[in-house]
């Protein structure tokens, strides 16, 4: 695929009572979103946990979305805050990365939010466009790549220079 032609690919853990439900109202009501994204059902959004989020980044996600039931409606009681807690940390986290913090999203939507579902997956497809691709994976080939030669001059019991 061409660059001018690219679309970001977007991976949703989406708790299975609230947004879920509303991903699933949206697509009876036939409200059209970008089908960028690939959703993942949890029970709950406090499930979600963040080695979750960094390997979808590293298999190639440009994006993540987590979705859950609204604060104080939660029907594990605290499981969105507990979402909430870890996606605070990601984000700290992810940006110590250098990832971009639009990649990494948290939606409260509600059962009855189908709407909502469309408005947030076609917005977030819309942030992610001007960012480009992420490319964790091809970022990895060049690790591997880099790895490689500095084992092989080491074997070869050739001096090792610092790296640039």
């Amino acid at each position: 695929m061409t660059e001018k032609n690219w679309q970001p690919r977007i991976v949703a853990f989406f708790c299975n009572w609230c947004t879920y439900t509303a991903a699933d109202l949206a697509g009876v009501s036939r409200l059209k979103y970008a089908a960028n994204i690939r959703i993942i059902r949890l029970m709950c959004s406090g499930r979600v946990d963040p080695q979750f989020i960094v390997d979808a980044f590293a298999r190639g996600a440009d994006g993540v979305l987590i979705g859950g039931c609204h604060p104080g409606d939660c029907h594990y009681v605290e499981g969105n805050y507990k979402a909430l807690r870890r996606f605070q940390m990601l984000k700290r986290m992810l940006d110590d990365m250098g990832i971009e913090e639009q990649r990494l999203q948290l939606e409260w939507i509600s059962a009855s939010e189908g709407d909502k579902v469309r408005t947030v997956v076609n917005d977030m497809v819309e942030k992610i466009k001007p960012l480009g691709p992420l490319g964790i994976p091809k970022k990895f080939e060049a690790w591997d790549k880099e790895m490689a030669e500095l084992e092989e001059k080491i074997t070869s019991s050739e001096p090792v220079a610092a790296p640039a």
